[in-house]
């Protein structure tokens, strides 16, 4: 009778941790997952894990991050899919696709496939070497899908991407580290500024559909920032402590014929799909006027060496500010998580100068009704 007893209790807690551990990935998958896609501005840290120079995985990068330690963020602290992440409910950040640890539960909150140094074509960032390209980060969501389908079926797995929110930042490279990479480069030969930014919206309006076919269904898309002034650009290619004009009317030519694609997109598909985020605005703002949003300066980075801090790689051996928060840039190419926060609060709640069609907390009322 006891061993009967001791069976039955047996059983009974082994049904009771299955249907406890089923209910704890139903209620994850339930939760809106997230994808991330692109360049530096969004890496958490895939680069890690490859054999290139492009990684921010040593000190002081990571300094205001959780653990006061570098991830691969390019960052003092969070960066932007962490911050958005935040605001969708997510209880931890997805994971790079690359890491060890993403694997079991960590599928089911989404993952970032984004990549230091890459553009929307694949000969941009060559210098680096070993990244994850467009088309191999959008291989990997294909993987990353097959993995999550044998874990929780096929119909949950659909569902759970149709549902979900991507982020893809994309574009800056293109310039910054292929066109005016070097003068006379290999592109700028082949072509002039606006018929090379009509042949990158062709081949972002390709990487965009082929995202879709892979089932995402809320893409927000950001444009460039003010390229031309970022601390790298001043110290290097700046005039009378101007930003560089060419890089600044790449970004004017580029940013409006990609609000148009996505529009032509949108109307192709019969649906908002694609939500442009006009990141050069948004930067604009505290890059004109830094005091209006309690920056000391929005031209030299709080990490790095030479004029503007702007020139080589943030180090142990860089400048370094003691306050992260009064500086718009934290090292000479990426904005500081103060900076990101108010990117993020523009993507959030910013009017339709800055998200168009809406904004993220405008999908995120719509969507919550579905």
């Amino acid at each position: 009778m006891l061993m009967a007893s001791s069976s039955t209790f047996t059983h009974f807690l082994m049904v009771l941790l299955f249907l406890l551990a089923f209910g704890s990935i139903a209620s994850l998958a339930d939760a809106r997952a997230f994808f991330i896609f692109g360049d530096s501005l969004v890496d958490s840290g895939n680069n890690n894990y490859l054999t290139t120079t492009a990684r921010a995985d040593a000190p002081p990068y990571g300094i205001d991050y959780p653990t006061r330690r570098p991830t691969g963020r390019f960052s003092n602290g969070l960066n932007i899919p962490d911050l958005i992440g935040q605001k969708i409910g997510l209880s931890e950040s997805p994971l790079p696709c690359l890491s060890p640890e993403f694997n079991g539960k960590k599928l089911l909150i989404g993952a970032n496939f984004a990549s230091a140094g890459v553009g929307i074509l694949n000969d941009t960032g060559v210098q680096f070497v070993n990244i994850l390209r467009m088309y191999r980060q959008l291989e990997l969501f294909q993987e990353y899908k097959r993995r999550l389908s044998g874990q929780v079926g096929s119909r949950q797995a659909h569902k759970l991407v149709n549902q979900a929110l991507v982020l893809i930042t994309v574009g800056g490279n293109d310039f910054v580290n292929n066109y005016y990479l070097v003068p006379y480069s290999a592109r700028s030969r082949e072509y002039k500024l606006p018929d090379y930014v009509k042949f990158l919206i062709s081949e972002y309006r390709r990487l965009l559909m082929r995202l879709y076919k892979l089932g995402a269904r809320r893409v927000l898309v950001t444009g460039t920032g003010p390229m031309g002034c970022v601390p790298a650009e001043l110290a290097m290619r700046g005039t009378n402590g101007g930003c560089f004009e060419e890089l600044q009317r790449a970004a004017s030519l580029y940013n409006p014929q990609l609000v148009e694609m996505l529009n032509g997109l949108n109307k192709k598909i019969g649906k908002d799909v694609f939500i442009s985020a006009n990141t050069q605005r948004m930067h604009n703002d505290f890059v004109s006027d830094p005091r209006a949003f309690g920056f000391v300066t929005s031209q030299i980075a709080c990490c790095g060496q030479g004029p503007y801090n702007g020139l080589g790689l943030c180090t142990q051996l860089s400048n370094l500010c003691p306050n992260r928060a009064l500086y718009a840039f934290w090292d000479p190419f990426h904005p500081s998580e103060k900076a990101n926060r108010l990117i993020v609060e523009q993507i959030m709640t910013g009017s339709n100068e800055y998200m168009h069609p809406m904004n993220l907390s405008t999908i995120m009322a719509m969507d919550s009704r579905i």
